[in-house]
């Protein structure tokens, strides 16, 4: 390595070590944990000016069926016995992986118990909410658990149950920020939302204006905290659970949702399920099961005139959380003080206490099913690639002509849009084959896509190889396909090595994309896995923890491929023992 490389990684070695030293080691919150009764909250305000009455709620079943008369053996699960539910784990305190790598939050926590009533297994599965309708309507996931609010457009695509939870919207600004509240939120302003949530639909529809979209909560959240968006229009659940004291962003409003209740999603065409679930979840109300694990989990005000289950479903009974929140209010000290901005980044991306909890988890999960992922997913674009780019410079229409059109829809088309194709398209079909595994979908479509990248650049590489080295391969006496394998394709492969590098250091990346075609918590990659105690947690270090993982991947494999590339050029270094050299020496002698 070169002295000017070998000073630049030991300084930025130096400033992360010291930026880590810097931070704070205290102990950080377990987000995924229930807050308990200590954390109530009052009834929001403009909450009941905005709800809905009793009598517009269109879906609420009037009743349920009785527990005993369920036949779990007509509820149409994709494993008989065992209930499959595609959940997220990056939105505590409704749903969210702890700290001991199990799916949990009040809504998986509600499942857990009326899968208990019903006689069920129950196995959670992580996912994308982007995907989580359209593979729960497919049948990959049995029920969809990610405080889902019930809309007409979201109906037309998945069923649901009775509501288990009642969503409204909190207004999360920056410390001192001069909105105060909805009314204030205007065109201009830089509005954060997770995409395809009910919240991005409230900006935009009711509220007329074009939000930031981000892909989950905690990049939201940190880009609120950092006041690169102006306000972030928030689940509550979300808010109340991702807002920490001491951070510079605080719930200044609250409104209810407008669109009806939350509920779980169950394919349309399942209403046994359906029906099976909502009488689980009558049964946890009446026992008080429901009660208790809302105190535990989202401990706040219920909204007049709503409640969970069936209308025929009793009144939960709940402790005055009005009253709690009004004495926690008055024991508080005060508001934290803020922190400066050199803080706050330190904080945010140097905590050593959490590198230290990361790594054990990316090296045991996290590594191991990148590897597993990116190795077997570039093996199969290798091989492919090479036929693809034998066949794009192939002197026969009906081999070239595929391939020019294979390559141009893989290259085309974004990453996330072939993965969800691939997996929900074919998931259904070879189930029975992969036994619902999504990883050999997933290393399928990763290198179906890689394989059209990698056809390119063997098809750049073999043509950049001069026309006479076939020639006079040919005029000794080798057929066109030995000229090919022996002489053209090794030069043009070795004339590519740093850009077939750089592929595979894109598909090493692309691993993570994965996770949309739903995993279990032992199958996580290395992103996921960081990004998973970035939620637990509300600090971004774990999420760089997981970048240096890719880097101790990436920079060696570079150096190595820069070193062979150069080797391969300069040929190997002569030696004594060398005949040529030897008679060469005896010649000038």
């Amino acid at each position: 390595m070169r002295p000017c490389k070998t000073f630049t990684v030991a300084l930025i070695t130096v400033l992360i070590a010291g930026m880590a030293m810097a931070a704070p080691a205290s102990a950080q919150v377990d987000q995924c944990a229930p807050p308990g009764i200590e954390s109530a909250s009052a009834l929001p305000t403009n909450l009941a000016a905005a709800a809905k009455g009793p009598a517009e709620d269109r879906y609420t079943t009037a009743t349920v069926q009785p527990l005993d008369r369920i036949d779990v053996d007509a509820l149409g699960l994709s494993t008989p016995g065992t209930l499959t539910v595609g959940t997220l784990s990056d939105a505590p305190p409704s749903i969210c992986i702890d700290s001991a790598g199990q799916f949990t939050g009040f809504d998986n926590e509600l499942l857990r118990a009326i899968a208990e009533k019903l006689g069920l297994e129950i196995n959670f599965v992580g996912t994308e909410f982007s995907g989580l309708l359209a593979q729960v309507a497919s049948r990959r996931f049995d029920v969809g658990s990610s405080s889902i609010t019930t809309t007409e457009a979201r109906r037309r695509t998945v069923g649901f149950t009775n509501g288990y939870d009642f969503g409204y919207f909190s207004l999360v600004v920056p410390t001192g920020s001069p909105i105060t509240g909805f009314d204030k939120l205007a065109a201009g302003q830089r509005i954060g939302v997770v995409q395809g949530t009910v919240q991005e639909a409230y900006v935009i529809d009711t509220l007329g204006l074009d939000p930031v979209k981000f892909p989950d909560y905690n990049t939201v959240y940190a880009s609120l905290k950092t006041r690169q968006i102006d306000a972030w229009v928030a689940p509550s659940q979300q808010a109340v659970g991702t807002v920490q004291p001491g951070d510079p962003a605080e719930i200044i409003e609250n409104t209810f949702s407008l669109d009806n209740f939350v509920a779980w999603a169950v394919a349309n065409d399942n209403p046994p399920l359906i029906d099976a679930l909502n009488s689980g979840l009558d049964a946890i109300i009446a026992d008080g099961t429901w009660s208790r694990l809302y105190t535990d989990w989202v401990p706040r005000a219920l909204p007049p005139g709503w409640k969970p289950g069936s209308k025929a479903a009793p009144v939960p009974q709940l402790p005055d959380f009005d009253a709690i929140a009004a004495e926690n209010q008055e024991a508080s000290s005060g508001a934290a003080a803020p922190k400066s901005t050199l803080a706050q980044l330190a904080a945010a991306f140097g905590n050593w206490e959490l590198y230290k909890q990361a790594i054990p988890d990316l090296l045991k999960t996290g590594l191991p099913n990148t590897l597993l992922l990116t190795v077997s997913a570039a093996v199969i674009g290798l091989v492919l690639g090479m036929a693809l780019a034998v066949a794009g410079i192939s002197r026969h229409r009906w081999l070239r002509w595929p391939a020019r059109v294979y390559t141009d829809i893989f290259r085309g088309l974004p990453e996330v849009v072939i993965i969800l194709l691939i997996g929900l398209g074919l998931g259904p079909v070879v189930g029975g084959l992969t036994g619902n595994n999504p990883y050999p979908l997933g290393i399928a479509a990763l290198g179906l896509m890689a394989a059209a990248y990698v056809g390119e650049i063997f098809r750049s590489g073999i043509q950049s190889v001069e026309s006479g080295q076939m020639e006079a391969s040919r005029a000794l006496g080798f057929s066109y396909p030995t000229s090919m394998r022996l002489v053209v394709v090794p030069q043009g492969i070795r004339r590519v090595l740093p850009a077939l590098m750089n592929q595979f250091i894109s598909l090493l990346k692309a691993s993570s994309l994965v996770y949309f075609l739903g995993l279990i918590a032992n199958q996580r990659e290395l992103f996921q896995v960081g990004r998973d105690l970035n939620a637990q947690t509300g600090n971004l270090s774990p999420l760089v923890a997981a970048g240096f993982f890719y880097l101790l991947l990436t920079v060696p494999l570079t150096h190595l491929v820069n070193y062979i590339d150069g080797r391969l050029r300069r040929g190997a270094k002569p030696t004594e023992e060398d005949p040529l050299v030897l008679s060469n020496s005896q010649e000038m002698i």
